[in-house]
C-alpha cells in the first residue's frame, strides 16, 4: 500500500508540474471563476427594466399624458418612440424596435371615468419569454390621478400579444436554440481544427505546399459551412414538426442569416485554434466564450435588464445577433432588410476574427 501511494504520489506531482508550466490552463483556472463570477454576478438581473417602448396616443389629453409619464417613470419602459397609429407600432414590433407599445384610444377619457375596461392597451412582443412577465406587471400598477390626488383610478392596461399569444414556452425558446446549438459546435468544431493538425504532424506538411494561409483558413472552414447548415436545418424542422413552432418570415432570409453567423462562430473557433496548443486547451477556451455568449445574449435572461456595460460586451458575441435575427425572422416574420444591423455586426465580426486568425497563424507558425 505504501509503494502504491507513493507511486500515485508521484504521478499527482508531475501533472501538478505539468499545470504550472502550462500557462494557459493555469491562467485559466484562476482566472475563469473569477472573471465570469464578476461578471454574471454583476450582470444577471431578473428585474428587468428600460424595456424600449413606442406609444400611439389618439386621445391627445392631460390624463393620457400622465398616463404614460407615470408608465415611464416606474422605470419598466422608456418611450423610445412615438408613433402616429398602431400600424406603425405592430411594424416597429416586427422589426424589433421597441418590445412595447402603448396605444391610448381616442375615447381614454370615458374609459378611465367608467372603471368598466382597461383604458389603454399594451402592445407586447411575445417572441421575447421575459416581456410579456413584465408587461403585465405594468398593467397591474396603479396610477394616481392628479385631479383628484386620494383617489385611484383604473389603472390596468389590456395586454395584447404579438406572435406567440398562447404563450407556449417552446414558440419563445426553440428558434433561439438555432443560434444556441450552432454557437457551440461550429466554435468547437473549428477551435480544435488546427490544434489537432498540429498533434498529428499534418499541419507541417500543409505549410510545405503552396496552399497560402487565407486558403488555408478558408479551407478549413468551407466544410463546416455544410454541416451547419444542415444542423439548422435538422433544428427547424423538428421544432416546426414536433413543437409547432410557425414560420412567418422567409426561409431564404433565415438561411441567408444563419449562413453569416455560422461564417462568424468558425472564425472565432479558428482564433481558439491559434492560442491553444492541445485540443484540451481548445475545448477549454470554447466552453470559455460559450457560457458568457449564451447568459449575455438574451436567451436566458432577459438582455433589457443587464446593465448597460454588460449589454456592450454582449453586443461582442455572434449568440446576441443571431437571437435577434431567428426570432425576428421566423417569429415576428421581419424581412431582412430590417434587421441588417444584425448581419453587418455579423459580418464585421466575421472580418476581424479572420484577420485575427491569419495574423495568429503567420505569425506562430512562420
Amino acid at each position: 500500500m505504501l509503494v502504491s501511494l507513493t507511486r500515485t504520489l508521484a504521478i499527482a506531482g508531475k501533472e501538478f508540474r505539468q499545470l504550472r508550466r502550462d500557462r494557459l490552463s493555469f491562467g485559466m483556472i484562476i482566472g475563469i471563476p473569477l472573471l465570469q463570477i464578476t461578471l454574471f454576478g454583476y450582470a444577471i438581473n431578473l428585474d428587468v427594466r428600460h424595456l424600449p417602448a413606442g406609444v400611439v396616443d389618439y386621445a391627445n389629453t392631460q390624463r393620457a399624458r400622465e398616463l404614460v409619464a407615470d408608465a415611464a417613470a416606474s422605470q419598466v419602459i422608456d418611450v423610445t418612440r412615438h408613433a402616429a397609429s398602431p400600424v406603425e407600432l405592430e411594424t416597429l414590433l416586427r422589426q424589433g424596435k421597441i418590445a412595447v407599445g402603448v396605444f391610448i384610444p381616442p375615447d381614454f377619457e370615458r374609459r378611465a371615468e367608467e372603471h368598466t375596461r382597461p383604458p389603454a392597451q399594451l402592445l407586447v412582443d411575445g417572441s421575447d419569454p421575459t416581456i410579456e412577465g413584465i408587461a403585465r406587471q405594468l398593467a397591474q400598477m396603479p396610477i394616481a390621478d392628479r385631479s383628484r390626488p386620494y383617489a385611484q383610478t383604473a389603472p390596468t392596461f389590456a395586454i395584447r400579444t404579438y406572435y406567440n399569444p398562447e404563450r407556449r414556452s417552446a414558440v419563445q425558446i426553440v428558434p433561439a436554440l438555432i443560434g444556441v446549438i450552432l454557437n457551440l459546435t461550429m466554435v468547437l468544431f473549428t477551435a480544435i481544427a488546427i490544434v489537432r493538425e498540429r498533434e498529428r504532424g499534418n499541419l507541417e506538411l500543409l505549410i510545405t505546399t503552396p496552399v497560402r494561409t487565407p486558403e488555408l483558413m478558408v479551407g478549413k472552414l468551407a466544410p463546416y459551412v455544410f454541416i451547419g447548415l444542415v444542423q439548422a436545418s435538422l433544428i427547424l424542422l423538428v421544432g416546426v414538426w414536433w413543437f409547432n413552432v410557425p414560420v412567418r418570415g422567409s426561409l431564404a432570409a433565415l438561411y441567408a442569416a444563419v449562413s453569416v453567423f455560422i461564417a462568424a462562430s468558425l472564425a472565432l473557433g479558428l482564433v481558439i485554434s491559434t492560442f491553444a496548443k492541445t485540443q484540451f486547451q481548445a475545448m477549454q477556451l470554447s466552453v470559455f466564450i460559450y457560457l458568457p455568449s449564451i447568459l449575455l445574449s438574451g436567451f436566458m435572461f432577459p438582455f433589457a435588464g443587464m446593465p448597460r456595460i454588460a449589454q456592450w460586451i454582449a453586443e461582442v458575441f455572434p449568440l446576441t445577433h443571431m437571437l435577434r435575427l431567428v426570432r425576428g425572422i421566423l417569429l415576428r416574420g421581419a424581412r431582412l432588410t430590417e434587421l441588417m444591423p444584425e448581419i453587418y455586426a455579423l459580418s464585421v465580426f466575421f472580418a476581424v476574427m479572420m484577420l485575427l486568425a491569419i495574423l495568429r497563424f503567420r505569425k506562430r507558425l512562420d
